[in-house]
């Protein structure tokens, strides 16, 4: 993924991310970080190439996509694959057919891929490997840091502590938990600076976690910014001003969550038919943000109810309508059902660790969420009564934990 041009100002991503956090990334990725198998290695190819390259996986371990126009064509379901720099850079025109495109892409599918993304590789990647120093702790440090509440979502889950799931009956969540808990383990990471709800941070940086706090959260400024962009696009093909959503997003009242599943036998999921690596659920907030490590096992459900394999492509994020956007847009964006599984590689008696970085965005907490304008033509087409976005996700949490 060619890194993007220090020397060319994100105009559009509001510079939530200063240039220097980026240029601190490019030195100390060399330093600190370990590679892992991405499948995160491009980025704008109207940028030029600069600093050192990622070293390649091997083709067994990334079993890596390449596709054209459409990353995903199967039992009736079309993700698309949307070149982002014609909407960040293009003339007006390329700017409104992309946004058509990426509104399309959710309202059908409720699933894109995106390429030439402003992220950097060497950004993205030292991320990765903070990621996988973290889960390395011992399991007293990582639950000094444990999660706690709903209202917080901050902080670390051990393996079966979560279980994600469409149920929305908290009764029909346990038991699906209690016999098949989800085989993986995470950390959440909110926005900085929430006195009711600090994040919980490890105590000790230092050797392999030393600069873990602060690369976090110039990691999560930089999906800001990319939030600010992908609902921009949005409002740009739903037909209104671009800058439409920017005060329902300025809070940033988002969660980092790095995910861990780590590695397990094959004769798991040979046994039992429900074991997954996360229950097939629908996402809570506006849009995710999902950066993929090269292992594979997302899948889609299609419009015939089969579960599709939403397999790796390299250079790209996966972004996901979630419920509060698709209640925001009426129903007219659509939120889909997903699930992590066995992946679809056999790769011999036990199947590796896999790895992956969810940027969850919601509206500010604050932020009243009913339908928006275009979506209806009278009063009684609203499907959904207004809520907050706060009360909303806390609502849809507290049945997750």
């Amino acid at each position: 993924m060619p890194r993007a041009r220090l020397t060319t100002p994100f105009v559009r991503l509001r510079s939530f991310a200063p240039r220097s956090q980026i240029s601190r990334y490019s030195t100390i990725i060399s330093q600190r970080a370990s590679p892992l198998p991405l499948a995160t290695t491009s980025g704008c190819s109207k940028r030029p190439r600069t600093g050192p390259s990622v070293p390649s996986v091997a083709p067994e371990r990334r079993q890596i996509a390449r596709m054209g126009g459409a990353a995903v064509e199967k039992e009736g379901l079309v993700i698309p694959l949307i070149d982002f720099s014609e909407f960040l850079y293009g003339t007006p025109d390329e700017r409104k057919e992309t946004a058509g495109e990426i509104l399309r892409g959710f309202q059908n599918a409720g699933f894109i891929y995106l390429k030439n993304h402003p992220i950097p590789l060497d950004v993205v990647q030292h991320t990765f490997s903070m990621s996988a120093n973290f889960f390395r702790q011992s399991d007293e440090a990582k639950m000094d840091v444990a999660w706690t509440t709903p209202e917080a979502n901050r902080g670390y889950s051990a393996p079966g502590k979560e279980k994600v799931s469409e149920q929305m009956d908290i009764g029909d969540i346990t038991k699906e938990r209690d016999a098949a808990p989800d085989l993986k383990e995470s950390y959440e990471i909110g926005r900085e600076g929430e006195e009711k709800h600090p994040n919980q941070w490890p105590q000790r940086e230092e050797g392999p976690m030393a600069g873990f706090k602060k690369d976090m959260l110039s990691f999560h400024d930089l999906c800001k910014g990319l939030h600010f962009q992908v609902m921009s696009a949005i409002a740009v093909g739903m037909g209104l001003d671009d800058g439409f959503f920017d005060k329902h997003l300025d809070v940033g009242d988002n969660t980092l969550r790095l995910l861990h599943y780590p590695a397990v036998d094959s004769s798991v999921f040979a046994n039992n038919a429900n074991a997954v690596r996360a229950g097939a659920h629908s996402d809570y907030g506006s849009i995710t943000l999902l950066f993929q490590d090269a292992r594979g096992g997302l899948q889609v459900r299609s419009p015939t109810g089969t579960f599709v394999d939403a397999t790796p492509i390299e250079g790209t994020i996966v972004v996901n309508a979630g419920d509060l956007l698709a209640r925001w847009s009426n129903d007219t964006i659509r939120s889909t059902i997903h699930r992590v599984v066995e992946p679809p590689f056999k790769q011999g008696p036990t199947h590796p660790a896999r790895y992956s970085i969810a940027y969850f965005c919601n509206p500010n907490f604050s932020s009243f969420i009913e339908a928006l304008p275009g979506t209806y033509a009278a009063e009684g087409e609203k499907k959904y009564p207004g809520i907050t976005s706060g009360d909303y996700l806390v609502q849809r949490l507290t049945a997750t934990y």
